[in-house]
């Protein structure tokens, strides 16, 4: 069996760079991805065809079965029951995670219009949360099979202490994390004075 390429990358390219950034006195102190997160709500008053197009289409994106979250509370305002569906939830390990990151990066992110990197702000633990407003994005899905656009919340689940290595070990993996407007001014600087 294959080893997913990120895991490839990980080893050769990922553990080296942050050693060397970060000054790790072993390879163990090196931040991982540990699981990631696939997160997609519905309205509680939706339809049971909904909820099932909605359990099959993240199926299909995670490879691998949801479990149905059920509400743990009652709220007459929202028209919520405890114990009624409301969303569905996939955790991947090992090389399902390794492969979904890899199809996330080099093919989903790339396809949305006007594309201009994911917002680069991580939960100050070194975790990471993109939202994806339309599932279409992932090449599991046909364009033509979609009845409705599915929202999902995809959580990066990390071994580093704080955002800095975090964000340091997800770029290394090729996450495109938007520029801030201080490291495009730097950018156009370096550029200016190679010109000059």
């Amino acid at each position: 069996m294959q080893i997913p390429a990120l895991k490839t990358q990980y080893a050769e390219k990922v553990v080296p760079e942050l050693t060397k950034k970060f000054g790790y006195a072993n390879k163990h102190q090196v931040p991982s991805i540990k699981k990631i997160v696939i997160n997609s709500g519905f309205s509680a008053t939706d339809d049971k065809n909904h909820i099932l197009y909605v359990n099959q289409e993240i199926g299909k994106i995670a490879a691998q079965r949801p479990v149905t979250t059920k509400a743990k509370l009652s709220i007459s305002n929202f028209k919520l029951r405890e114990g009624q569906p409301i969303g569905v939830k996939v955790t991947l390990r090992g090389r399902a995670m390794y492969e979904f990151l890899n199809r996330l990066i080099q093919i989903s992110l790339p396809a949305i219009r006007d594309f201009r990197g994911v917002p680069a702000k991580l939960d100050g633990q070194g975790n990471y949360t993109l939202g994806v407003s339309d599932h279409s994005i992932f090449p599991e899905i046909s364009s033509d099979g979609t009845t409705a656009t599915i929202g999902m919340d995809i959580c990066i689940n990390t071994s580093a202490k704080n955002d800095e290595e975090g964000r340091e070990l997800l770029a290394l993996f090729g996450m495109p994390f938007r520029k801030t407007s201080t490291e495009v001014a730097e950018e156009e600087a370096a550029a200016a004075s190679a010109q000059a």
